[in-house]
C-alpha cells in the first residue's frame, strides 16, 4: 500500500448550515457568533450545505434565495472572506463523490441508529423517506473529512452525527491506511441549545415551525422580534434565577439567551435581575439586548444584498479555494482505495 501522506498545515475548522427555513437566533449564538470568533484561531471553511437541503421535499426556487440569503447572512454575522473560505457544498463536486465512497465503508446499523433520522422518518410516510435521509450523516462525514477538519462547530444536536464522523474516519484508515484527521467537537459554552420561545422544552429551530412564536430569526424586525420574547413560555413563579427544573425551563431558557448575547456570568445576571419586579422585566431586558445584536448584523446583510453579484462573485472565489483542498483529500482517497488514476 502506498505510503503517500497529506501535507503539513495549519489547523482547520469546518461547518455549515443548510438553505432550509429562516436562520434564529439560536443559530447566531449557537453557530455563527463562534464561527466568527473562531476564523481568526484556525483555517476555517464554512459552506452552505445546499445538498443536504434536498433530502426532504423542497421548492427549487426558494432553495437558491435561501442558498444566497445563509451565505450573506453568514458574512453579516462576521465570517471575513479574506480570512474564511466561504462557498456553497454543491458547488465542489468531491462532496458528492467522497459521500459515496464513504457510504460503500458505512455499516448500515450506523445509520439505522442516528436519532435525527428515525424523528424526521417518523413524520413522513414509510414509502416517502428517502434514501438520502437515510444517508445525511455520510455526507456530514464527507464534507467534514474532506478538509481534514481538526475541530467542527457543532450545536449539541449533532453531537451524534460527528461521532459517526470520527467512527468513519477511524473505520477508513483501519481499513486503507492513515487518510483522515479525525475531527473534535467544539460546543459553546452559552448558547450551544437555545430553545424554543413558545416550548421551551424542544430547541429553537428554523424549519420545524409550532407557531409564529417559536423563534426570533435574524431578519425578524425589531418591533417583531419583541412581541416574540414579550410572548414567550415561562411560569407562574417570579424568582430569576437559572435553574435545571423542567418546570421552569422558559425562564431559563431566556436568562440563557440573556447570556449567550451579553458574555456576562451567570452569578452577576442573576444579581442584576434580583430587584425585577418579574418575568415582565426580564423579558423587556432581554428583547432590548436581543434587539440591539440583531441591528448591525442586518443592516450589514442589507447592505450586502443590494447587489446578487457580489455575493455569487464571493461564493465563486471561495469555490475555487476549497476546492483545491477537496481535490487533494479526494485524489488521497481514491488512490488508498485503489482506483486507477486518470491520465489527463
Amino acid at each position: 500500500m502506498s505510503e503517500t501522506r497529506p501535507p503539513q498545515r495549519n489547523k482547520r475548522v469546518l461547518s455549515g448550515v443548510q438553505p432550509s427555513g429562516n436562520l434564529t437566533i439560536g443559530n447566531y449564538l449557537g453557530a455563527l457568533k463562534q464561527w466568527a470568533r473562531e476564523q481568526h484561531n484556525y483555517e476555517s471553511f464554512f459552506c452552505v450545505v445546499d445538498l443536504h437541503a434536498i433530502t426532504v421535499p423542497y421548492d427549487p426556487a426558494t432553495l437558491r434565495a435561501k442558498t444566497r440569503e445563509v451565505a450573506a447572512l453568514y458574512l453579516a454575522c462576521g465570517i471575513d472572506p479574506a480570512i474564511s473560505t466561504v462557498f456553497v457544498q454543491s458547488h465542489i463536486p468531491a462532496h458528492s463523490e467522497l459521500a459515496w465512497l464513504l457510504n460503500c465503508v458505512t455499516p448500515l446499523g450506523w445509520l439505522y441508529r442516528m436519532t435525527q433520522f428515525k424523528d424526521k422518518a417518523a413524520k413522513q410516510q414509510a414509502e416517502s423517506v428517502s434514501a438520502g435521509l437515510l444517508n445525511y450523516p455520510v455526507l456530514m462525514a464527507a464534507d467534514i473529512l474532506l478538509y481534514q477538519a481538526d475541530a467542527v462547530p457543532v450545536g449539541d444536536d449533532q453531537r451524534q452525527h460527528l461521532e459517526l464522523t470520527r467512527d468513519l474516519a477511524q473505520r477508513f484508515n483501519h481499513l486503507f491506511g492513515e487518510t483522515f484527521t479525525i475531527p473534535e467537537p467544539m460546543i459553546p459554552p452559552a448558547g450551544a441549545r437555545i430553545r424554543a420561545l413558545d416550548d421551551p422544552t424542544v430547541k429553537m429551530s428554523k424549519s420545524e415551525v409550532s407557531s409564529e412564536y417559536h423563534a426570533v430569526y435574524l431578519l425578524d424586525p425589531p418591533d417583531k422580534a419583541r412581541k416574540k420574547i414579550m410572548r414567550a413560555v415561562t411560569d407562574s413563579g417570579r424568582e430569576i434565577r437559572f435553574s435545571d427544573d423542567p418546570e421552569r425551563a422558559g425562564v431559563n431558557n431566556l436568562l440563557e439567551l440573556y447570556e449567550a448575547m451579553t458574555g456576562e456570568t451567570r452569578e452577576a445576571i442573576e444579581a442584576h435581575f434580583a430587584t425585577a419586579r418579574g418575568y415582565g422585566d426580564l423579558k423587556k431586558e432581554v428583547a432590548d439586548v436581543l434587539i440591539a445584536t440583531l441591528e448591525p448584523i442586518q443592516a450589514r446583510y442589507h447592505e450586502l444584498t443590494r447587489d446578487v453579484s457580489y455575493i455569487d462573485g464571493l461564493l465563486a472565489e471561495g469555490a475555487a479555494r476549497a476546492r483545491v483542498v477537496a481535490n487533494a483529500t479526494l485524489d488521497l482517497v481514491r488512490e488508498r482505495m485503489g482506483f486507477l488514476k486518470a491520465r489527463t
